[in-house]
């Protein structure tokens, strides 16, 4: 019985010492760490470029919709063959078209459905063609400086992709630098 008394004091010890170490500790130093000046100062110049970051207005690249309510994130589980589903789908396909300018049946189809997660920050170099226009037209960029941006900011292995992401920092960059240099 002796042995299972130390061993139970033991066993006993160790969780309240990991739970002071873990549980109050670790989130403490965490916490204290993300309040040091600098690391957050400018969301734009620190944050990453692997979450889509979704912004208002006509002089930005729109990414895939997403499904995702913050904190969390994920898809919808509903196919192809739901009726809500496929409404959604044809809703976001008239809507690019429009806000493009361009007929329906030219819109690519990860304009019009949402990635797995729903915080993909990449979109097809089709969907991105297709906004230049409206992008340049916006933020005062010509056509081939905007192409060049869409190109500065496309990447991939197997599967050629644009960061939606970087490609709007790109955008906001190259605007800053046209009005300054007026």
């Amino acid at each position: 019985m002796t042995n299972f008394l130390k061993q139970s004091w033991a066993g006993l010890r160790i969780l309240l010492a990991l739970t002071v170490l873990l549980g109050v500790l670790y989130p403490l130093a965490v916490w204290g760490v993300s309040r040091l000046p600098g690391l957050h100062a400018n969301a734009e110049a620190t944050g990453t470029t692997l979450v889509a970051v979704a912004r208002e207005g006509d002089r930005y690249f729109r990414p895939r919709p997403s499904m995702a309510t913050l904190p969390a994130s994920g898809g919808s589980n509903k196919g192809e063959l739901n009726d809500d589903y496929t409404k959604v789908v044809e809703e976001r396909r008239r809507d690019v078209a429009q806000r493009e300018g361009v007929p329906e049946d030219r819109v690519p189809q990860d304009a019009v459905t949402a990635s797995a997660s729903g915080l993909d920050p990449h979109i097809s170099p089709e969907y991105a063609a297709l906004q230049v226009p409206r992008v340049a037209r916006a933020s005062g960029l010509s056509q081939e400086e905007v192409r060049e941006l869409v190109a500065a900011s496309t990447s991939g292995t197997f599967t050629t992709t644009v960061n939606v992401t970087a490609l709007n920092r790109a955008i906001d960059s190259a605007t800053r630098h046209e009005k300054s240099s007026r």
